[in-house]
Parts: structure tokens; sequence; C-alpha cells
């Protein structure tokens, strides 16, 4: 079959195709014909050699996509031959075929297309944990939401404003603030324009619930605007410029990266945590739970993932630098 084998890290273009034997199912594993695969900037990290939780290369990068079942391994009864689903994994989806274990696999949304049944798992995923399992969000909440006009923040700005929050949204240009205002923000700040925390604070005061994923200023300041009881959800810190062969980015990273002080959190009572998806993937139990919660969620409001550019497989490179321009939003997802 024909696969992304990651052998270095480096730019877009060191992602090239190979041709690699096809995966095989074993018990409790699925399967999968690869359809279409959601893109995600822990790729990017992961190509660059930045990213913690990547194996050893080589290896094919990809997390997450939707496909057409072949082949089911012993003991699996959750799905079955020919059904469309959408799968996760730690990696491997850059590829034509992919086998999955099982509780990992779910039936395709029958209101999304393929596209956005690909866009759907990895983005909603970590707005579902931070938002109702860490954040403990309600709909009273005033929530500022990072970079909501990418996958996650787009999928985040839909699921607390059908809560009935107030939502709050920062991007780096109008079209993306556009887009934020029309998933259900109340308020879009540009933040290469704006000091967010300045517009927030003349208008909304403090907030009670803020889903980061960039790091330095941008959550010092986030801190600054927590009501008491407030929390503040890490789910990703993309300003960080650590490379461990590099001595010189040691210094930023950590002066950068998000920190937790208890006397500064006890003097305001407020709440900081974190998640990385990527560590609940062998609990079966609570990746069941999330999974059903949110996609009952989604369905029964009107829910959908915004995708923002489709790329053919051949194309991956592209894809990865376009998301590096930062000029994408929503989703990028690849037809293979």
């Amino acid at each position: 079959m024909r696969a992304y084998l990651l052998q270095k890290s480096g730019k877009p273009e060191v992602l090239k195709i190979h041709d690699v034997a096809e995966p095989t199912v074993g018990t409790g594993q699925v399967k999968i014909k690869v359809s279409h695969i959601g893109l995600n900037y822990a790729e990017v990290l992961s190509r660059r050699g930045q990213y913690s939780w990547a194996p050893a290369k080589p290896y094919i990068p990809g997390m997450e996509g939707t496909g057409e079942v072949i082949e089911v391994g012993e003991g699996v009864t959750s799905v079955n031959l020919g059904q469309k689903v959408i799968f996760g994994l730690q990696y491997g989806s850059y590829a034509e075929y992919v086998v999955v274990q099982a509780h990992m696999v779910s039936p395709a949304i029958a209101k999304f297309s393929d596209e956005e049944n690909a866009a759907f798992l990895v983005n909603f995923m970590t707005a579902w944990v931070a938002f109702f399992e860490i954040g403990r969000i309600s709909e009273s909440d005033k929530v500022l939401i990072h970079a909501a006009a990418g996958g996650v923040g787009t999928a985040a700005v839909q699921l607390a404003s059908k809560l009935g929050c107030s939502v709050i949204g920062t991007a780096g240009s109008n079209e993306k603030l556009d887009l934020i205002s029309s998933l259900g923000a109340e308020k879009a700040v540009n933040y290469r324009t704006q000091d967010f925390e300045n517009e927030i604070s003349k208008e909304y005061g403090k907030v009670d619930l803020v889903l980061e994923v960039v790091g330095g200023d941008v959550f010092r300041k986030s801190l600054k605007l927590l009501n008491p009881f407030g929390r503040i959800i890490v789910a990703g810190f993309a300003s960080i410029p650590l490379r461990k062969w590099n001595p010189l980015t040691w210094w930023p990273t950590w002066r950068d990266a998000p920190n937790v002080n208890l006397m500064k959190m006890a003097r305001g009572s407020y709440f900081i945590g974190a998640t990385h998806i990527g560590y609940l993937i062998n609990n079966k139990e609570v990746v069941g739970k999330c999974w059903q919660e949110l996609s009952t969620y989604v369905t029964d409001n009107d829910i959908k993932p915004v995708v923002g550019k489709v790329f053919s497989f051949e194309e991956i490179p592209a894809a990865h630098a376009y998301m590096e321009s930062r000029q994408s939003v929503g989703k990028i997802v690849i037809k293979v």
C-alpha cells in the first residue's frame, strides 16, 4: 500500500510516499480502508521532531480519519464489515489502510459528510474533554477561546455557544473573526491588532472558563482575566519553540510554557487544568463515555465540524505547509 513513512525530522518536504506492507488485523482490532484523513497540528510538530508523544522513527504519521471496515479481528462486535467509521490512533493514518483497536473505531455520524467525519474526532474530543469533563462548563459561564478559528477552536465555540454560554474568541484576521461570530461567539477579538486582555476587561470584566492552546503571554494574560472559581484548561502551547537539540530554545521554552503557582491560585481561587487526549486512548471506559456523550450532543444540537480546505493524498506536504502558514481555518482534510 501507499503510505507516508517519516524517516527524519524537517520541513514538509521530508514527507514522502513509500510502498509499505499492509497492516494485518489482530484480536480486538479493525482493518479500515481509509477514505479521508484529518490533519492535526500535532502531526506538524511530530514532523519537526518537537512532539513528545511521537513514536521512534521511522513511522507513518496521522492520528485520525474515516473509511470503510474491510476486516474485523476476533472478538470485535462493535462494527461490521462494509460499515463507514471514524477512527483514532497514535500514528498511522497517512496511509491507504490502517489497523485500529476496536474501541477507537466508531460508526460514522450520518449527518456528516466524509470530510466532516474525518474532521471530527481529535478536535471535538479535545474541546469536549476540556470543557465538559475537566472545565465543568455551565450555561451561565463566560467562556474565552483562543485560536478560535482553528480546528479545536471552531469545535469549542460551537460546543459552548450551543450550551448557552457567552463566548469570546480570539484570532488573527478579520476573515477568522467573521467565522467565529458565525459559529455563535458573542465577541471576536483580533489578537494582532487588539490587546485581548483590555478588550475583554472593558466589556466583560472577567471570564469563567478559558481554553488555552498558545502559551507565553496569552496564558499569562488569560490568568488575569479569571473570575474567582474560574478555570483555565491548557490543551496545547503552539508558541513554545522547543527543539531538544538546540540549547538556545531551552530558556524561552521554560519561560513561556504554562506553569502552576499554588500561592497565586490560592489568592485568586481559580483552577488550572490540562488535557492531551492521546494519553486517554487506552482507557476504553473513558473513551466510550466521552464519545457517546459528544456524538449525542453534536447530533442533537446540529453541530458540524468546519472543514477549511481539502487536499489530495499526494499533497500532504503542501497541506502541512498550509497549516504552518496560519492561513487555515477550521480543519484541513486529506482525500485518499
